[in-house]
């Protein structure tokens, strides 16, 4: 079928437009990422589906599909691998989930986190990793050999999937978020047996749930997490759906679980784009236990959750003493900088 018959059956308007089925979804992708439609084809589509909204056999197979164009990455099965998309970018609190994740891999559990960081205006991990000297530019092939290596690799998804990060740019020429923008978190490159998605799009909660579960995720968590990212609030509670053995089960989590006091919002505060560095200082000092108080209890919960998703505890409040002597025993330490190490290949985007 051609683009336009796609079109005309989810661009009718209110309650009129329906929904495209498994087979009808997947051809749509494979027009769109082998570029067989035309730019004005591509822009009606990701309009007229952001109106319509992508229902859950759409999403999960768009996202089916562009796991056919890329490899997975080469990663042992034996790695408790827990994947962590980041693609929301901050503006109002720093980058808690990367300190998180550098203790939860010195407490035994491993983590690829892949994003894009090309939000105007609001900074995504990347750039602050980068800034703490961990490799944010690895080839696939390389960042499945650090993974394994170190039990922590950022993917870049231009390096990745190129084509998913054309549409997630066409974002600056339509000024709205695409359907891609979901895709991207589901993509799951080391296909790791559990996920951790963050995001902040209400009518999308429950929906990322059941495609994890259509997709045949083992074990996943969705969180309406801080500004979108997948972390747990230090400030409230944190709505988070999980799923396990195909039940789905929601969940309300707050610092109280963890025995901990609720930060204040100058505790979670970020920094402007310009102060990267800035944010990479207080990062280090969190990973080497150098900041008490509430930003410390806000990286320990959030690092707490990556080690259950992993598989190291049965409970979250379990997983908080690995956590906690992962980062006061100075594993969390030691694990930056090995980190910083460069790898023995690394590849760059031309």
């Amino acid at each position: 079928m051609p683009i336009q018959d796609y079109l005309a059956k989810i661009a009718q308007g209110p309650k009129v437009s329906k929904d495209l089925t498994w087979d009808e979804s997947k051809q749509a992708m494979k027009l769109l990422i082998e570029g067989g439609v035309t730019p004005a084809q591509v822009g009606a589509f990701l309009i007229a589906m952001r109106f319509k909204m992508e229902s859950v056999t759409e999403l999960a197979a768009f996202t089916a599909t562009a796991r056919q164009y890329v490899p997975p990455l080469s990663i042992p099965k034996s790695l408790a691998l827990v994947d962590v998309p980041t693609y929301a970018g901050k503006q109002d609190t720093f980058h808690a989930l990367i300190a998180a994740a550098i203790v939860a891999t010195a407490g035994g559990a491993a983590v690829l986190m892949h994003g894009y960081d090309g939000i105007p205006g609001r900074p995504g991990s990347a750039g602050v990793l980068k800034a703490m000297g961990v490799p944010i530019d690895l080839e696939p092939r390389v960042a499945a050999e650090e993974l394994t290596k170190k039990g922590f690799a950022y993917l870049d998804i231009g390096l990745y999937h190129p084509p998913i990060y054309r549409f997630l740019e066409m974002r600056q020429e339509l000024g709205v978020r695409n359907m891609f923008h979901p895709i991207a978190r589901l993509l799951n490159p080391g296909r790791a047996s559990a996920q951790v998605v963050g995001l902040s799009h209400p009518p999308h909660f429950e929906k990322t749930a059941e495609v994890l579960r259509m997709l045949a995720c083992p074990r996943g968590f969705v969180i309406r997490g801080v500004e979108g990212d997948p972390e747990l609030s230090g400030a409230a509670a944190t709505r988070v759906l999980e799923l396990r053995d195909e039940r789905i089960t929601p969940l309300g989590i707050t610092p109280k679980d963890f025995g901990m006091g609720l930060c204040t919002s100058r505790e979670m505060a970020g920094f402007p784009p310009d102060q990267r560095d800035k944010e990479a200082d207080l990062l280090r000092r969190l990973i080497q236990d150098q900041v008490p108080g509430g930003q410390k209890d806000w990286v320990l919960m959030n690092a707490a959750m990556l080690l259950y998703a992993a598989g190291k505890g049965t409970s979250l409040p379990a997983c908080l003493p690995i956590a906690r002597a992962a980062l006061e025993g100075g594993a969390a330490a030691r694990k930056l900088d090995e980190l910083v190490q460069a790898p023995l290949a690394c590849g760059k985007r031309g």
